[in-house]
């Protein structure tokens, strides 16, 4: 556990449940991952909210809450809630660096391995860059899951052989910058 009383592992599902919320298609399925972050959270005594002006989700203890609002006379310390930003940092040069980063990645990829395995690189590069504005090398074992699970079947409508392969694309995407996947065991 962390200086707050959430495992990390919690910390990272509420994470992955608030944004495939945001994602939905519809509302029922918004609120049943909002229903389900709640019932994850309620365990260990905490709830989540969105703090609206600067986008970042809070996870804090229950005890903190009266009648739906926070009483700051209750907060003993602060270092037990969880502050996730939900917004992609920086601004658009961040953005642009980060695309013209990733974009090499997938030209060196299709280069070496073809256009199925670069269509799915090409796929991964998107997800990441515009949900979260992040390089490869940067992404978390929860933003790959998140991919492979819930983006990439529903947002890059892959042709039969790109789906067949696309574990292996990951592969070599990531060995371009000299890493593993993360949270994936290496294929034989």
């Amino acid at each position: 556990m962390s200086e707050h009383d959430l495992p990390d592992d919690v910390v990272d599902e509420a994470e992955r449940l608030t944004r495939l919320a945001r994602n939905a298609v519809d509302d029922d399925e918004a609120t049943a991952y909002e229903n389900h972050r709640e019932d994850l959270l309620s365990e260990h005594e905490f709830t989540a909210r969105i703090r609206e002006e600067d986008d970042v989700l809070v996870l804090h203890p229950d005890e903190w809450v009266e009648d739906g609002t926070i009483r700051v006379e209750r907060i003993g310390d602060t270092d037990r809630a969880v502050e996730i930003p939900l917004s992609a940092p920086g601004d658009e040069d961040d953005w642009e660096a980060v695309e013209a980063h990733n974009a090499a990645l997938v030209e060196s990829v299709a280069d070496a391995h073809g256009p199925v395995h670069a269509a799915n690189c090409r796929a991964f590069v998107d997800f990441l860059g515009n949900h979260y504005v992040r390089r490869v090398e940067d992404a978390t074992a929860a933003e790959v899951d998140v991919f492979l699970s819930e983006y990439y079947p529903r947002n890059a409508w892959p042709s039969d052989d790109q789906r067949d392969v696309v574990e292996q694309s990951l592969e070599l995407l990531f060995e371009a910058v000299g890493a593993d996947v993360p949270g994936r065991p290496r294929r034989k």
